[in-house]
């Protein structure tokens, strides 16, 4: 039985991130709720959760699946760097969930790059990093994360099902979100501040111990249609993928799908 928790009742205890909570029964995407509050001034820190999206999304605009049971949120940042830092906060936050999913539930958890976790080699959340900056001034920046925590992958689709998993499957019991949320809050602005601090070196190591992509041979299809293969061999100070190709050199890649083969 799906656990009916009420999002409002989260006991957050960080400095800012979590300063306020916005719950919602239900939105299109938490995203899309906190785009528009950080347009119209929201603060930093400011967290936006629904019991369940109409329109939930991931990269690339492909649809979320976000029933009730699950964690669906977003945090609105507004860290004084330059835009082109904006994708590492894709990293900080997968850090945090990992963090949180083996501090709270005692899971083996790994990182695909750029922006999924793993239990095993099937996907228990999704991260959606979205920035707006204007004449290279970053005005803000959205992290999205979505956590299958007690949902019942049986509803999924059967080409979303066979790579997806939840908490509830893994460890056969509902937790309460209200404290898993509270955690990741926590453990997300210990890094968040290592990150404004310019200390990304500890934030890279962490990500490259838990990374799944790391050593494996991988598929990366690019927005215009590109594919290239090759096997990673890790990620750069900006959060890039390396890639040794077959002829033997490498090549950086920013963004794209990530296929394990």
């Amino acid at each position: 039985m799906v656990e009916d928790y009420d999002p409002c009742d989260v006991k957050v205890d960080t400095e800012y991130i979590g300063c306020e909570i916005k719950c919602f029964d239900e939105v299109d995407s938490t995203n899309n709720v906190a785009k528009r509050m950080a347009e119209e001034g929201a603060p930093e820190g400011t967290v936006v959760i629904a019991k369940t999206q109409s329109r939930g999304r991931g990269r690339r605009g492909k649809p979320w699946i976000s029933p009730q049971g699950g964690i669906w949120m977003s945090i609105i940042l507004r860290p004084d760097v330059h835009p082109s830092r904006a994708p590492l906060l894709t990293l900080v936050a997968g850090v945090a969930v990992a963090r949180t999913l083996k501090e709270e539930c005692g899971l083996d958890v790994g990182i695909k790059w750029p922006n999924d976790i793993l239990i095993g080699d099937k996907k228990v959340c999704g991260i959606l990093t979205e920035a707006h900056a204007r004449f290279n001034t970053l005005e803000y920046v959205v992290v999205g994360v979505g956590i299958d925590t007690n949902v019942d992958i049986s509803h999924f689709p059967d080409d979303l099902r066979a790579g997806a998993t939840s908490i509830k499957n893994e460890l056969k019991r509902d937790i309460k979100s209200s404290e898993l949320i509270a955690r990741f809050l926590r453990n997300f602005e210990e890094i968040y501040n290592s990150f404004k601090d310019g200390e990304m070196d500890g934030i890279l190591t962490e990500w490259r111990k838990l990374s799944k992509t790391i050593g494996r041979r991988v598929e990366i299809r690019k927005q215009l249609g590109e594919i290239v293969h090759g096997e990673a061999v890790g990620i750069n100070s900006e959060g890039a993928l390396i890639l040794e190709l077959d002829d033997g050199t490498l090549r950086k890649v920013i963004s794209g799908e990530c296929i394990h083969r």
